[in-house]
């Protein structure tokens, strides 16, 4: 787990900064010259941490932020709406991208101003800014995080329960997290389909006794499922409440 919160810094460190860095920018590779007259070329240990940080980013979106209980839920939603294609996956993950980003925006803010920013102006040891920096991600996960899923991990662990939230290291805080997620957004989208499935019962209900039981009830259903769900605004409803159900 050191490992991780060591990439989780660099990503921090050198994604933000690139835009704050030197005009010249990150060397690429480094050339020194040879014995023999000739050149050795190096790659930039900055870049190879660049590099390095970018092959974790998307674990780093899916297990530490707000991504997974988003998607998941737009998922669900599609299913309930019985649009198998629409919206497409594309857009399911660019909107849920974006929503992440809006969620996880004081997070960020604080993780870049309490140990990213110093880092950068040199008023801060790399040693110093990782716990500052990872620090605003590990409140926000512990707090969507249930008290069960936690003392779960914390068993499985063999630790002893825990003085407090800053106490619980990542190893434990990471798959509490994840599974406390899952469990919100299957909740979630089971309060989706309760509306959209007694529409479905509803006009299964009046096919059959109108006897046209060759209509498939779905056909009949879709219409109606997409009118209650543009009248009720379904899409602000949605977001809105997917957004204010993390507390950061």
């Amino acid at each position: 787990m050191k490992t991780l919160r060591w990439i989780l810094l660099a990503a921090l460190v050198l994604l933000p900064g690139l835009a704050a860095a030197d005009p010249v920018g990150i060397p690429l590779v480094n050339v020194a010259p040879a014995a023999n007259g000739g050149s050795n070329w190096t790659l930039s240990l900055q870049m190879l941490a660049l590099m390095t940080a970018l092959t974790v980013l998307p674990a780093i979106l899916l297990m530490m932020t707000s991504f997974t209980r988003i998607v998941i839920v737009l998922g669900f939603l599609r299913q309930a709406l019985g649009t198998n294609t629409t919206p497409p996956n594309q857009v399911i993950l660019g909107l849920s991208l974006f929503l992440t980003l809006f969620v996880m925006g004081p997070v960020l803010n604080h993780s870049y101003a309490d140990g990213v920013k110093p880092y950068m102006d040199g008023t801060m040891t790399a040693e110093a800014a990782l716990p500052a920096a990872a620090a605003p991600f590990h409140r926000f996960m512990l707090d969507q995080t249930r008290e069960p899923d936690l003392q779960l991990f914390t068993r499985l662990a063999g630790d002893a329960p825990y003085a407090s939230k800053e106490a619980v290291p990542y190893r434990v805080a990471l798959p509490a997290f994840v599974t406390s997620e899952l469990k919100t957004a299957f909740q979630m989208g089971f309060l989706l389909f309760i509306p959209f499935l007694i529409i479905d019962l509803v006009v299964a209900s009046v096919l059959m006794s109108m006897g046209m039981m060759m209509v498939s009830p779905m056909i009949i259903s879709l219409p109606f499922k997409i009118m209650l769900f543009v009248l009720v605004d379904g899409w602000t409803l949605l977001l809105g409440t997917l957004a204010g159900s993390f507390y950061t």
